[in-house]
C-alpha cells in the first residue's frame, strides 16, 4: 500500500503562487508515475499534470506554462508549483500514484490517491 498526503493549499489572490506537496509513504517506488488532479465544486475531477520515468512531464492545456510538476525521489515527494493563479484554478487538488503506464492522464489509471488539499483563488 502507498499513502499520499497533500499539503500547501490555501487562499491566494489572483496572480499569486502556491506550491503543493505530496508526501508518499509505504511501498513507494521511483518508477511510479505521479500525477495531480483537481475537482472544483459541482464538477468532475480533472487531470492537471503528471511526472513519469524521471523527468517526463505532461500538463493539461489549462495550466500549461503556469504550473510545474516535479519530484524528489530522495524525499518521496512530488510538488506542484502553481504560478499566475486564476479564480478558475479554485478546486480541491489531489495527488495520485500509478504503478504502471506511460503518461497516465485518466483517473482510472491511478492506483493510489491522497485526501486532497483545498486551493482557493480570489479575484
Amino acid at each position: 500500500q502507498v499513502q499520499l498526503v497533500e499539503s500547501g493549499g490555501g487562499l491566494v489572490q489572483a496572480g499569486g503562487s502556491l506550491r503543493l506537496s505530496c508526501a508518499a509513504s509505504g511501498r513507494t517506488s521511483s518508477n511510479y508515475a505521479m500525477g495531480w488532479f483537481r475537482q472544483a465544486p459541482g464538477k468532475e475531477r480533472n487531470f492537471v499534470a503528471v511526472n513519469w520515468n524521471g523527468d517526463n512531464t505532461y500538463y493539461a492545456d489549462s495550466v500549461k506554462g503556469r504550473f510545474t510538476i516535479s519530484r524528489d525521489n530522495t524525499k518521496n515527494t512530488v510538488y506542484l508549483q502553481m504560478n499566475s493563479l486564476k479564480p478558475e484554478d479554485t478546486a480541491v487538488y489531489y495527488c495520485a500514484a500509478a504503478r504502471g503506464g506511460l503518461r497516465p492522464i485518466y483517473g482510472y489509471e491511478y492506483d493510489y490517491w491522497g485526501q486532497g488539499t483545498q486551493v482557493t483563488v480570489s479575484s
